[in-house]
């Protein structure tokens, strides 16, 4: 049994061994169907066939039977114990023998003959008349006579005997009766009707698949028309299966490759509009406070100073926009190359902390730290790694509520080194939560550039963490909103 599922899993899973058993299948079917049909269709067409075997048979069998009978009274001759009872044995030896030669002659006109071993006649039957014959001759018909028994002439048989004391050779020679046998005729109904049987019985047993094979080419006609919904049945373990499942994939990869082309058009128009609003917003108002500088129009010195300082502190923001959407830029298309150096991420963070103590202090933030002692080492670009952590600290230190806190902790997970940022923060959406590390994305979509900053940090911080082949995420806990930052170990 356990043989049995093998081969039916094997052929399950081969297109090629399934039509190898299905017109093997056939075949022997068809071959049955023939053997049946012809034993209906022969046993009506007969066809005669005259068979000349009976007949030799019988001239050998005659033979046979005239040279036991020689040797039968030759025998009785050496068993006698008088001269007279051996002469009264030849007499009826002979009486017998010419008697049966006659019965034979006259009833089936067999030529009988007795010969020396010269080939000279010592007696013959009335309707002989040699007197010698060529005694290897008639071995060689003989022979030939038992080798073709089909054929009508004359046949003979010959058998050694002793005759009147002396070796001597019988001959017995006829033409054969003829028997008619009948045997199955053959009809061209059954070859034909077979050949269609078996191509019915294979167009069947195909025809489940050859429906499948039609069902993958409508759906991917039906694909190559744009429909990248479309999906085909996987119906079997076999070739054809794995076709449908690959279309399928196909199909679904192709599906995600334009969504993906999509959602990048949509967010190069995105990125042109929100560059051009945050690039223009300040630039305005410095053109603006520029322009009441040009003309003089302030009353004094003070005011003019303050008009100035506007439009630098403004040209400060715009000249960080624009570096944030270049390195932003260059990091996407990874132009930025990184110079790692092995280093305690332990010390980096806590360095970068104490640069945060002042301003936290001055918002009414505490910094609860919950970093281990022991050294956790990373291979990072220090200068961009500090930029991620800066950035996910800053935007902690302005949304977060005042009075509050900020928790940073560091752990040592298997291969990588984690740390987690978390503050109390609004409760956001699923979708809100997915969409933080995209670029010029806000929570609040009223925030501009001057109060919510360039929207391009967290997108800076993925594209930085990503280079380092680290991960960075986010979760929402009891009103917390923690980010990680997942680092390999040196």
């Amino acid at each position: 049994m356990d043989l049995y599922h093998i081969l039916k899993k094997q052929v399950a899973k081969s297109l090629r061994l399934q039509l190898m058993v299905a017109f093997a299948f056939c075949l022997a079917a068809s071959l049955i169907f023939y053997s049946l049909s012809s034993a209906v269709f022969g046993g009506i067409q007969k066809e005669p066939v005259i068979d000349y075997e009976s007949g030799v048979q019988r001239i050998d069998n005659t033979a046979k039977s005239l040279g036991e009978v020689l040797s039968h009274e030759y025998r009785s001759h050496d068993e006698a114990e008088t001269p007279e009872s051996q002469m009264n044995g030849e007499k009826e030896r002979d009486h017998n023998f010419t008697e049966q030669v006659k019965r034979e002659s006259s009833m089936n006109r067999y030529k009988i003959k007795v010969t020396d071993l010269t080939g000279k006649v010592l007696f013959q039957s009335s309707n002989s008349t040699e007197t010698s014959v060529d005694i290897h001759k008639s071995i060689r018909n003989s022979i030939d006579t038992q080798r073709e028994k089909k054929l009508r002439q004359e046949t003979s048989s010959l058998y050694p005997v002793t005759y009147k004391g002396q070796p001597s050779y019988l001959i017995v020679s006829g033409i054969p009766e003829p028997n008619i046998n009948y045997t199955r005729g053959q009809s061209p109904f059954t070859t034909v009707s077979s050949i269609i049987f078996f191509i019915v019985l294979f167009y069947f047993l195909t025809q489940q698949k050859m429906r499948y094979i039609e069902e993958l080419a409508g759906g991917l006609i039906t694909i190559s028309t744009g429909n990248l919904n479309s999906r085909v049945a996987e119906r079997s373990d076999d070739e054809l299966g794995s076709l449908a499942k690959n279309m399928n994939l196909m199909a679904e990869q192709l599906q995600m490759k334009i969504e993906e082309e999509r959602r990048a058009e949509r967010l190069k128009n995105e990125l042109v509009t929100n560059v051009s609003h945050d690039l223009r917003t300040p630039l305005t108002l410095i053109i603006g406070y520029l322009r009441l500088l040009n003309d003089k129009n302030y009353e004094n010195e003070q005011q003019a100073q303050t008009y100035l300082n506007i439009a630098y502190n403004k040209s400060e923001k715009l000249n960080s926009l624009i570096d944030d959407l270049f390195i932003y830029t260059k990091l996407t298309h990874q132009d930025v190359p990184l110079n790692k150096t092995g280093i305690a991420l332990n010390d980096l963070l806590e360095q970068l902390l104490e640069e945060f103590v002042t301003p936290a202090e001055e918002q009414q933030i505490i910094l609860s730290r919950n970093i281990p002692k022991e050294k956790i080492f990373v291979n990072i670009d220090v200068d961009q790694m500090i930029r991620v952590f800066e950035n996910l600290l800053g935007n902690a230190l302005k949304y977060s509520p005042k009075p509050g806190v900020i928790s940073i902790s560091m752990v040592k997970e298997q291969r990588y080194g984690i740390v987690r940022i978390g503050n109390m923060a609004e409760e956001l959406t699923e979708q809100e939560l997915e969409e933080l590390f995209d670029r010029f994305f806000r929570v609040d979509a009223s925030r501009s550039s001057q109060t919510g900053g360039s929207g391009l940090g967290l997108a800076i911080a993925k594209s930085i963490v990503e280079a380092h082949e680290g991960s960075i995420g986010v979760e929402q806990q009891d009103g917390e909103l923690v980010f990680y930052i997942k680092l390999k170990l040196a």
